[in-house]
């Protein structure tokens, strides 16, 4: 089973979708047959880097709310990151752009290390506020991830390096129709949109498996046989 997730590493929902899927997983007897690719998504390809705001400032100044405002839909967001065990430190977070981030995702993709290094950054902007714009940063997470420092920072200081496919996904995604993440589809059937909840992921896993494994490949139209031949007779 093939499942494609489109995400941004400053997406809060992103984090908390990917983490219900996972524990879906858990709970997914044929897990071991599932394969997880994911995509790279900017929620603002125009946003500058980390400039000393806060995650609420920023907010507020985006959607035309109250700091206040911010501050009580960012507590609802991590209550929500909470019930399914992940921590948001919201008050430090650093809201920044993201692309150099998904390069270095892409080129981690080529050393079989795309799991990792989303799981990594993810969790270093949500729960440890680190900023993801910094090439440090960065290279710090990749070398975490276990790829090499050096190469990491070539593809840091080379911008067109792994930008293709960053578009690629990005134009998929238009043309799909995705204007938010997450968003999941299953074997180019069925689709996820948002951080749903455990039992539409588990249900989601159950039903593309029923459909692909346990049902018959082809329906057939007509009545009977018809005329065949078999090697045992070729009779009406």
């Amino acid at each position: 089973m093939k499942i494609e997730v489109w995400s941004d590493f400053v997406c809060p929902f992103c984090y908390i979708g990917k983490r219900q899927l996972e524990l879906a997983l858990e709970k997914f007897e044929h897990r071991d047959s599932v394969d997880i690719e994911f995509k790279s998504f900017e929620l603002d390809p125009n946003a500058g880097v980390y400039n000393g705001k806060s995650i609420h400032e920023a907010l507020a100044e985006k959607y035309g709310m109250s700091i206040g405002q911010a501050k009580v839909n960012n507590m609802q967001i991590g209550q929500r990151a909470a019930e399914v065990g992940l921590t948001f430190n919201f008050e430090e977070m650093k809201p920044t752009n993201t692309l150099h981030a998904h390069r270095l995702a892409k080129f981690a993709a080529t050393k079989g290390q795309e799991k990792v290094i989303t799981e990594k950054l993810l969790y270093a902007y949500f729960t440890e506020s680190k900023n993801l714009s910094e090439a440090e940063t960065l290279l710090d997470i990749a070398e975490a991830t276990g790829l090499d420092r050096k190469e990491a920072a070539d593809v840091l200081n080379n911008e067109s390096l792994h930008l293709n496919e960053v578009r690629a996904d990005e134009q998929l995604a238009q043309r799909y129709g995705i204007s938010g993440v997450p968003f999941f589809i299953f074997n180019d059937k069925y689709t996820i949109s948002g951080a749903q909840p455990l039992e539409t992921f588990i249900g989601a896993l159950n039903q593309v498996w029923k459909e692909e494994n346990e049902q018959p490949k082809f329906k057939n139209f007509g009545s009977g046989d018809a005329g065949v031949c078999t090697d045992d007779n070729c009779s009406i």
